[in-house]
């Protein structure tokens, strides 16, 4: 049976791909990467990643991270992702448009997957939070390695914000212009407040400013159950192609 499959992470800003082993999480493709269409609605977003497919000597199913809670195949939330997507059959279109069989999961679900069985909570038990600030605040929980899906920490209200990644993503931290003390004293507040409410085992902190860690990790809690992950912007690529390696699999 092939260990090869290809994952496809969609985001809010860009659309990333590559054939994974999912023995080890390596990619054995370089990572291709295009913008996300703006606007980012089913036609354009569907058509992007069947032309991304269209670059892969790849005839199996695809895994699919995308910026939405999907719930038996279906998109039901529009965070940072064109709202024409909400009641979408996703697994069908993708399906429907590349001519691959897809199994879709929410992106920072990916994350947290990739990230609990190649990466910082590889082997820790109990509760793992995975949050990744990007254009929102994406949020993937597991308890002793079982993904619990479609948990959206950006969505709650702090400190007046609501949705809290309005004010707590790092597409946030561009917008205020915040040099790295702001933002890791902002961060710290966020990562305090998901400590107290889950008292996790071990949060993994993601995304694309995890590159930029050694510059505001000092402002962040010590006391905190912080670790930055180690998958980087691979991380959604490489939980996408395992989920669809599972659902296959049983």
């Amino acid at each position: 049976m092939s260990t090869t499959y290809l994952g496809i992470d969609v985001g809010g800003s860009g659309i990333k791909s590559a054939l994974v082993d999912v023995l080890d999480g390596s990619m054995i493709t370089e990572r291709a990467r295009v913008n996300t269409p703006q606007p980012a609605t089913p036609e354009a977003c569907s058509t992007a990643v069947r032309d991304m497919v269209k670059g892969y000597d790849y005839q199996g199913p695809i895994g699919v991270g995308f910026p939405a809670v999907i719930r038996k195949g279906v998109v039901e939330t529009a965070n940072n992702i064109d709202p024409a997507w909400i009641g979408v059959e996703v697994e069908h279109l993708f399906a429907e448009t590349t001519g691959h069989d897809a199994a879709v999961l929410n992106d920072a679900d990916a994350a947290a997957l990739a990230e609990a069985c190649f990466g910082a909570a590889a082997g820790v038990p109990g509760m793992v939070l995975t949050i990744t600030f990007g254009t929102g605040i994406g949020s993937g929980l597991l308890v002793d390695g079982q993904l619990v899906p479609n948990l959206e920490l950006g969505q709650i209200e702090l400190e007046g914000h609501v949705p809290a990644e309005a004010h707590f993503s790092a597409k946030a931290r561009r917008r205020d212009d915040l040099d790295w003390e702001e933002w890791g004293s902002r961060t710290n507040r966020y990562l305090r407040h998901v400590n107290r409410v889950f008292n996790p085992d071990l949060i993994v902190l993601g995304g694309g400013l995890t590159k930029h860690w050694d510059l505001f990790h000092s402002y962040v809690d010590e006391t905190l159950p912080v670790e930055p992950a180690v998958m980087g912007n691979s991380a959604g690529l490489v939980g996408a192609a395992l989920w669809v390696s599972r659902s296959r699999t049983g």
